[in-house]
């Protein structure tokens, strides 16, 4: 899904390209592909950090919530790039709810590290309580 995101941000910024005169992607003057080239630029330096955090948090903690706040985390990164063509207040709330995924699953990727060295150190295994926890949560990052 990830790949036809990306996909999806590369031809909507093909199309602005084409339908503006000139060759190459410098456009002065063209405001709307300024707005598309700003929106791919932003998902497209976010989409490192994302990745990161998912496949630590998904190998470290538990795979299903990881799982579940990636896909709420490309449907987020939509609603911010099609908000950003428009007004670019419209792309605010994509931004913060994409914030909030990306705070969750570090914590979950820190817990995982923290339980380690708790079995580690201690012998101590949280690793069930964590998972019920990071389930548990999971679902609240629906709520807007």
């Amino acid at each position: 899904l990830s790949g036809f995101l990306t996909a999806f941000f590369a031809s909507k910024l093909e199309h602005e390209s084409k339908n503006c005169n000139g060759k190459g992607f410098q456009r002065p003057g063209s405001s709307a592909f300024d707005r598309v080239y700003t929106a791919n630029q932003n998902c497209g330096h976010a989409y490192p950090t994302f990745l990161a955090v998912l496949w630590c948090a998904g190998l470290l903690c538990s795979q299903a919530p990881a799982a579940f706040a990636g896909l709420m985390y490309l449907f987020v990164r939509q609603k911010y790039f099609v908000g950003y063509l428009g007004e670019r207040t419209q792309s605010t709330p994509g931004y913060l709810f994409g914030k909030r995924i990306i705070l969750f699953l570090f914590l979950m990727s820190l817990a995982g590290i923290l339980n380690y060295y708790l079995i580690y150190f201690f012998g101590s295994d949280f690793e069930i309580h964590i998972k019920t926890i990071t389930s548990a949560i999971s679902p609240l990052l629906l709520i807007p």
